[in-house]
């Protein structure tokens, strides 16, 4: 069985956080377990070095000075889907769900063991890295996904997902027509039996419905107190 260190290995990250102190903590903690993580302390540096080097993986700080956090994962996700953790030390549920909301792919709060960051990373690139058993691509109706591509389609129209949001698709398509649970979902995307909140699954769910779905043309239904199913087109 692969490890943390195992599936972290190797990874080149980039953390922005404006704790000087932290970044220097994390460039040696990962460091030691064979990443590459560098470090800059706000927003406008993150998007220059994401856009100008080649990362694996973006460690984001909530409550970022000037480029706020939001921004830097809007400006992001336009030309990008490379994998996003967010750092927060707010405890409330808004904050972590507006993250999800504007493209991360998982959050983490703040002060947290080092190791279950490393873990956090792992499993999300795991995700980016994932290749299902059968990778053939996949019609339902006028959506289409390739999962050794990692690209979907929506008739002749390339969609934008984020990595989670790939990874829902691919399993309510593989399952289409079978009612897939929550747990199901969230051991999927994190490897545990529950997501850390449990709107987080339909946060995402959310947004792939309004990247996928047409008005009029519902794909993915909601079964109250299950989870959902991607319906065959009759």
């Amino acid at each position: 069985m692969s490890t943390a260190r195992d599936a972290a290995a190797h990874a080149s990250i980039l953390l922005v956080d404006d704790d000087s102190e932290l970044g220097v903590l994390m460039s040696e903690y990962f460091a030691d377990r064979g990443c590459v993580l560098d470090a800059v302390a706000d927003g406008e540096q993150g998007l220059r070095r994401i856009f100008a080097d080649r990362y694996d993986l973006l460690i984001l700080d909530v409550m970022l000075p000037g480029l706020d956090e939001f921004e830097v994962l809007t400006q992001l996700r336009r030309r990008s889907d490379l994998p996003v953790i967010m750092l927060t030390a707010r405890r409330g549920l808004r904050s972590r769900l507006a993250g999800l909301a504007h493209g991360a792919d998982d959050y983490l709060q703040k002060p947290f063991a080092p190791d279950e960051l490393v873990a956090r990373v792992a499993a999300v690139l795991r995700r980016a890295r994932h290749t299902v058993h059968d990778a053939s691509p996949v019609a339902v109706g006028h959506v289409r996904i390739d999962a050794r591509t990692r690209e979907a389609s929506v008739g002749r129209n390339r969609v934008a997902l984020t990595t989670t949001e790939f990874d829902i698709l691919d399993l309510l398509m593989r399952s289409a027509g079978r009612v897939v649970s929550r747990d199901e979902i969230a051991a999927v995307l994190y490897h545990r039996s529950k997501a850390p909140l449990e709107r987080t699954v339909d946060v995402h769910v959310s947004h792939l419905r309004k990247k996928i779905e047409q008005p009029g043309r519902p794909l993915i239904r909601t079964i109250r107190g299950v989870g959902y199913l991607f319906m065959r087109e009759r």
